[in-house]
């Protein structure tokens, strides 16, 4: 297994482990939430429970109030039954009539003849009783309160007895009325941080609300929404009222639950972010320290070179001298050179190299023509005849020949000492594309996006190193790209550069 593989198995069980980590922190986060909102749930029930309860009061209460106001009609009745007897010509004891008159003192009436003329009034407030004008305004009102009762006194001659609620009866419905509004706050207050809309029986006025925000009251539509998104997370409470009719209370869980149920992510996301940019902080450094520690190996390896090509040189002066073959003097110079190459190569790592117009099919052939006797010779080589064969691209030759020869050693090698290699050259408006294509055994679909980093191979002693140089040339130092055309298993691969001309 190369470094490579490693590293990708390293990274996978990181990877899961993480997973792990992160389900198991939702999964808590979740439980916890979820018993919080049980709990929260179990209160709200308490809580419309005890509504429902206080609602009945409530309308327990206002059928007292019912039940009293009867009771007053039945003293008015007796009242004015009493008038009649006290002004008919019986002369029987009177002595109870006199008493049922007399003791009215806190329910207020007045008398009319039968074209509505005030005759005799009682317990009237003060400035009502003596001005005509406002006890006709006065009859009006308790009419429209109560049916006055007719008193036949004699004959066809009638009067009639108009009441209104006595100033008791007056006072505990200012009591109920204060009790509803006290009842319908403290339902809505109690809630506590769970958001509460109270509605009328339509459902769009709304009585009372609670962690609402004012604009959703306000506008129409987002109420209308909100209380059916409330109505969808929980049934309404249905609360009836005396005097108000059925009342709606809308309720859904409260902002806590909410912010409890999004932080584990939020947080997560956070942490998430926060690793993100810390790996990409500590790749950076790291492959800063890397180009730092490979330019210097390259450049010593440079300078190494030096001094072993000088002695070289000199060597093959002293033998040319001493008349040796000059067949063998002049492979010993190719390769001399060669090795010249090689240490330029090195010593362009890490520094910015200068990129001259070329020829490009000229370097191309130049470059299969040096490996074409060094390679197997079951390996076939061909460049083919470009469109424009004076086509000048920026290049720095000896750099990009290092590219050529990356590539075709490696063709060699997955064709495994035999097959077909051939260059092509491709022209696209500013841009010519180079490929090369072999007959090799291919590159399986899951490695494509892997071939270039560093450490992969698929030798057993490579370094892994040829094509991540390869593409540091390319893109780093003539701005243009190199990746995998194309490639399938027992078929070949053509890896593509694409230069700008």
């Amino acid at each position: 297994m190369n470094l490579y593989s490693r590293k990708q198995r390293w990274k996978l069980v990181l990877a899961l482990a993480a997973l792990a980590i992160v389900g198991a922190s939702l999964w808590y986060s979740n439980a916890i939430v979820n018993k919080v909102r049980q709990e929260e749930r179990r209160k709200v029930e308490l809580w419309a429970e005890a509504v429902r309860n206080r609602a009945q009061l409530v309308n327990y209460t206002d059928s007292l109030f019912h039940r009293l106001r009867e009771e007053e009609r039945k003293r008015v009745e007796l009242w004015a039954d009493a008038q009649v007897h006290l002004a008919s010509d019986d002369v029987n004891d009177l002595s109870f009539y006199l008493k049922v008159v007399s003791e009215n003192t806190t329910i207020p009436v007045i008398i009319t003849d039968g074209e509505g003329k005030p005759v005799t009034a009682r317990n009237l407030n003060k400035g009502i009783e003596g001005n005509a004008d406002s006890m006709r305004a006065e009859v009006g009102r308790m009419d429209a309160l109560h049916e006055p009762i007719p008193i036949t006194l004699f004959g066809d001659h009638r009067q009639f007895l108009h009441y209104t609620d006595s100033r008791i009866v007056t006072e505990l419905e200012q009591v109920m009325d204060n009790i509803i509004r006290s009842f319908i706050s403290e339902t809505v207050m109690n809630t506590a941080a769970v958001p509460v809309i109270y509605t009328d029986s339509t459902g769009a006025h709304v009585i009372e609300h609670s962690n609402i925000d004012s604009v959703t009251i306000a506008d129409p539509a987002m109420l209308r929404a909100r209380i059916a998104k409330m109505a969808q997370a929980n049934p309404p409470i249905v609360v009836s009222l005396a005097g108000r009719g059925r009342n709606y209370i809308y309720y859904e869980e409260s902002r806590v639950i909410t912010q409890l149920r999004y932080f584990p992510y939020v947080q997560l996301g956070i942490i998430g972010l926060f690793l993100l940019v810390s790996y990409a902080l500590f790749s950076l450094f790291r492959n800063a320290e890397q180009n730092q520690v490979w330019v210097g190996m390259a450049k010593e390896t440079a300078h190494q070179l030096g001094t072993p090509l000088s002695s070289l040189m000199a060597w093959m002066e002293l033998l040319r001298e001493n008349g040796t073959d000059a067949a063998a003097i002049g492979e010993m110079h190719k390769d001399v050179s060669r090795l010249e190459t090689i240490t330029e190569r090195f010593s362009k790592i890490g520094s910015a190299p200068e990129l001259v117009p070329g020829n490009l099919d000229r370097t191309l052939r130049e470059t299969v023509q040096y490996l074409r006797p060094r390679m197997p010779s079951r390996v076939q080589m061909e460049v083919e005849k470009p469109v424009d064969a004076t086509l000048q691209v920026p290049l720095n030759r000896a750099l990009f020949s290092w590219v050529l020869e990356n590539l075709i050693r490696n063709a060699v090698d997955a064709m495994e000492g035999e097959g077909r290699i051939t260059i092509s050259t491709e022209q696209d408006g500013n841009k010519v594309h180079v490929d090369v294509t072999d007959t090799g055994k291919g590159i399986p679909a899951s490695k494509l996006k892997t071939v270039f980093r560093p450490g992969y191979t698929t030798k057993k002693r490579g370094w892994g190193l040829g094509l991540s140089l390869t593409k540091r040339i390319v893109e780093t130092y003539h701005k243009g790209k190199i990746f995998v055309k194309r490639s399938a298993p027992g078929k070949g691969t053509t890896f593509r550069i694409t230069l700008r001309t």
